[in-house]
């Protein structure tokens, strides 16, 4: 599964230096605004210890981890939504993605220009909020142009849908996202699924701090962490500027030392890279053996035959059943004949739903 995260934020907040950390491409770095133009997307590992563990107990030919994208969207700046700076094409790359991570400015340095002018990281969320609640205004107000003409000739799924895009509209109008609407999954795809609302998409927010705050957070944070609290947001705390050095350091001992003169049980970036795979709604199961260990990506609640089709469609389609090994039995017993021979392995149907963690093995008929 390709799924992305678009790195969003005012100009000089941190966005391409974080993005320079996590990924494996290289965005420019620069004290100026829009230095960044077309986005940058690059293939970030997602860590899992779970592989570490089969790694070692199976020792194999070949790992493959997991994979999430991260996209480096332009800064935004007030008035984009009327095409100011770089908007149109900031909100039409933000469009595409599937998920927000949100960059804000938590720290005060007069050697890196703020674009207005101050350190505020809820004046600064506020502006991004308000572009992109204008953006989706647009789209709401002319599908309601739309949808009002099936209404009046009395088209009952029309007028029901109506109702739901007024309600869209009344909360951007008030200053909110659209994703703090309730609706049902399926309500929500048929009334708005084409309009790709930027406000609908999962949201997590990155405060940006100062090295002395990395493990704290400071008082910028903490104004960042209430405000978005009601939204249920995850904040996640790190430098980016030192989490740059640190993911350029290759050796595992050096790595940990690092880590360990900072105080960190683990990076910031390991930290947002797996809050990211949570906030899509993604979970992880594996498939083991002596040529490959692999984690695969599937959505939360899925069921076996959908997870054996990630691996090929005819898996999905001659679907059989699925061995199943949970990792804490795998790692008791160490093999996989000695968990089947301790009856830990479980054969499972159509209906089972995939749980994060299962090795599986799946047995199909094409």
């Amino acid at each position: 599964m390709s799924l992305q995260c678009g790195i969003v934020g005012l100009p000089n907040v941190g966005k391409s230096t974080l993005f320079n950390a996590i990924s494996t491409g290289k965005a420019e770095a620069a004290n100026y605004p829009f230095c960044t133009i077309e986005p940058n997307v690059g293939v970030v590992t997602v860590p899992d210890e779970r592989l570490d563990v089969l790694t070692k107990l199976v020792n194999p030919q070949k790992v493959i981890p997991t994979i999430i994208e991260f996209v480096d969207i332009a800064g935004l700046v007030k008035g984009a939504s009327q095409g100011a700076g770089l908007g149109n094409k900031f909100l039409a790359n933000i469009r595409e993605v599937d998920a927000i991570v949100h960059v804000v400015r938590c720290f005060a340095d007069d050697n890196v220009v703020h674009v207005e002018g101050r350190v505020d990281p809820v004046f600064d969320k506020e502006i991004i909020d308000a572009e992109l609640q204008l953006k989706d205004l647009e789209s709401i107000e002319k599908k309601i142009q739309k949808t009002e003409k099936g209404a009046r000739a009395g088209d009952a799924k029309a007028k029901a849908e109506l109702e739901w895009l007024k309600k869209y509209k009344s909360t951007l109008e008030e200053g909110k996202n659209a994703r703090a609407v309730e609706i049902d999954p399926e309500t929500r795809e048929s009334v708005i699924g084409d309009l790709q609302l930027l406000t609908a998409k999962p949201v997590l927010y990155v405060a940006n701090v100062d090295e002395g705050s990395m493990l704290t957070g400071n008082e910028y944070s903490e104004k960042l962490r209430e405000a978005v609290k009601h939204e249920g947001a995850d904040v996640i705390v790190l430098c980016a500027a030192i989490e740059s050095q640190i993911s350029e350091i290759e050796d595992p001992e050096e790595h940990e030392m690092f880590l360990s003169e900072y105080g960190l049980a683990e990076s910031g970036l390991s930290k947002l890279i797996k809050a990211s795979y949570a906030l899509l709604n993604l979970i992880t199961y594996f498939t083991a053996g002596v040529k490959e260990v692999r984690a695969w990506t599937i959505v939360k609640g899925w069921k076996a035959p959908q997870a054996a089709g990630v691996i090929h469609s005819d898996f999905e389609k001659g679907f059989i059943r699925a061995e199943v090994i949970k990792i804490a039995d795998y790692e008791q017993y160490k093999t996989e004949p000695a968990v089947k021979e301790a009856g830990k392995m479980a054969v499972e149907g159509k209906e089972y739903v995939v749980a994060d963690g299962d090795i599986m093995h799946f047995r199909f008929n094409v």
